[in-house]
């Protein structure tokens, strides 16, 4: 099946790829929302080439706003139908990108933000291989009582705001818990003051967990 994500990318600043990152955004966003981060990191990971691919979907009565998945019971069952119906289509565009680069499965970091986190957190932990690191920002985990089912064991950032008024930082602590007992190795990090948004801290903190993650 083809490829039908499209959505902006940076080049490493350095030459030939040694890793990709894949950023993926959150409801009623698009790829140019989380490519920004792109340029922050490229100091620490100048051998890295970025991905923001676009949601397929647009949300009906918000103009230039995209969705991975509809948001309209926000219930557990709602989010894992989503994250299972998203998933797909983002693993075929991984995949390419992937192959564009020649690079191996491994040299693959996801990071999401808000409904971007269930999917990076889904789709990370169900890869045929493991990806070098998985960063997670004010989100939820999707399903967690079917961890059991993973395939892939890549590390895990998670970072949240404590003043997050969509998806409150209890989002965090369960993910958390439920991550640390199906035996994953994770961080974590409350931002002080931080509503439902990426701050300098958490952008300095997913940098330096990237640049560890893919050290060579």
């Amino acid at each position: 099946m083809p490829n039908t994500l499209e959505g902006p990318r940076r080049l490493p600043r350095s030459g030939r790829a040694k890793a990709l990152v894949v950023l993926l955004h959150g409801y009623g966003a698009n790829g140019d929302d989380l490519i920004a981060l792109a340029q922050g990191w490229q100091d620490r990971l100048p051998e890295v080439a970025f991905a923001a691919p676009n949601a397929p979907q647009s949300i009906p009565g918000m103009p230039g706003a995209l969705q991975w998945f509809p948001l309209s019971l926000r219930d557990p069952e709602e989010y894992w139908r989503g994250v299972e119906a998203a998933m797909p289509s983002l693993d075929r565009f991984i995949d390419q990108e992937l192959q564009d680069l020649a690079l191996a499965g491994e040299r693959l970091a996801l990071v999401g933000f808000s409904q971007g986190t269930m999917l990076a957190l889904h789709i990370g932990l169900r890869r045929a291989r493991r990806p070098a690191a998985l960063v997670a920002y004010s989100g939820l985990l999707a399903g967690p009582e079917r961890l059991a089912e993973i395939t892939a064991r890549p590390p895990i950032l998670l970072v949240h705001g404590e003043a997050d008024d969509l998806i409150p930082v209890e989002a965090l602590h369960l993910a958390r818990e439920e991550l640390a007992a199906a035996g994953l190795s994770l961080e974590w990090h409350v931002r002080p003051g931080l509503g439902h948004g990426i701050d300098a801290g958490a952008e300095w903190l997913g940098a330096h967990f990237l640049a560890q993650a893919l050290k060579a």
